[in-house]
């Protein structure tokens, strides 16, 4: 088996944490082949506002473990949510705010279309409770990031609360409002939504513990799997280690819970179909 192992949002930080390198070594060593790398938010690499300086660093990132290791590395960019609530809570008027992550979506796409980066995100709403005026906000937001992503042809990774069939409804019909194929949105941090008529056409990025997992590949349906790694020396291992995508593959194939073409399937056709890798 030749199975490209991939992780689908796993973080790495030279400033919070380990870095790329050991990063990706401890990846590659579990069984790892590529990793999907969304930039941290802008106060993790002290860039203040400087949105542009916040995704030229994972950049950075992807080109270190590209050239150096044998994990390939891939750059997803975009505006956390919480970058928004940060700027109304430091003072700034909505409309400002708002202009603000607008002009950083602009600065994602424009790195999508120069081919150096394969997605937008992580970006959405916030995973916890906001007034309903930030909340509109942040739902414009949201549309207007799949619309680039229609605009510079790539997926979309969603931060958002947790997410059950009734969200899953709800980011499809906005899928559809911004004219990106309901496939190319991806739901990071996901539950077992793996049916359709749960995730509505929408790719769930499955989180990987051996709940989830399991669930997901016995209903059946494309999905991911990722760590969501922190790599943050303040939470060692949070929220799965750099090794666990890796590790739960290997593990589920040799239990029989994956046949060798839920494996290809995963890590192989729903990745390079939806991010043209």
């Amino acid at each position: 088996m030749d199975i490209p192992i991939t992780d689908n949002h796993i973080h790495v930080d030279a400033i919070n944490g380990e870095g790329p390198l050991e990063v990706a070594r401890k990846f590659q060593r579990a069984g790892g082949r590529r990793m999907i790398i969304p930039n941290k938010p802008s106060w993790t690499v002290n860039a203040g506002t400087d949105y542009r300086k916040t995704m030229d660093t994972v950049l950075k990132y992807v080109d270190i473990i590209n050239r150096e290791t044998e994990v390939d590395a891939y750059a997803v960019v975009g505006l956390h949510p919480a970058e928004l609530s940060r700027l109304l809570e430091a003072g700034k008027e909505l409309r400002e705010a708002e202009e603000m992550i607008m002009e950083g979506l602009e600065y994602a796409r424009s790195l999508v279309l120069e081919g150096r980066a394969v997605a937008i995100g992580e970006v959405g709403r916030p995973h916890y409770p906001v007034g309903e005026e930030e909340l509109e906000a942040h739902n414009r937001l949201m549309l207007l990031a799949m619309e680039f992503a229609a605009e510079a042809s790539c997926p979309v990774q969603l931060h958002t609360e947790s997410s059950g069939p009734e969200e899953f409804r709800e980011f499809a019909e906005m899928a559809d409002r911004a004219g990106i194929r309901r496939s190319m949105v991806i739901k990071h941090f996901s539950g077992p939504c793996t049916r359709r008529e749960e995730n509505h056409g929408l790719t769930p990025s499955l989180i990987a513990s051996r709940d989830v997992v399991k669930k997901g590949i016995e209903k059946g349906g494309c999905f991911l799997i990722e760590t969501d790694y922190l790599d943050d020396r303040g939470r060692p291992g949070a929220v799965l280690g750099p090794k666990t995508v890796p590790r739960r593959t290997l593990e589920f194939l040799d239990k029989g819970i994956f046949s060798e073409e839920d494996a290809y399937r995963i890590h192989q056709d729903t990745v390079e179909g939806l991010y043209g890798i």
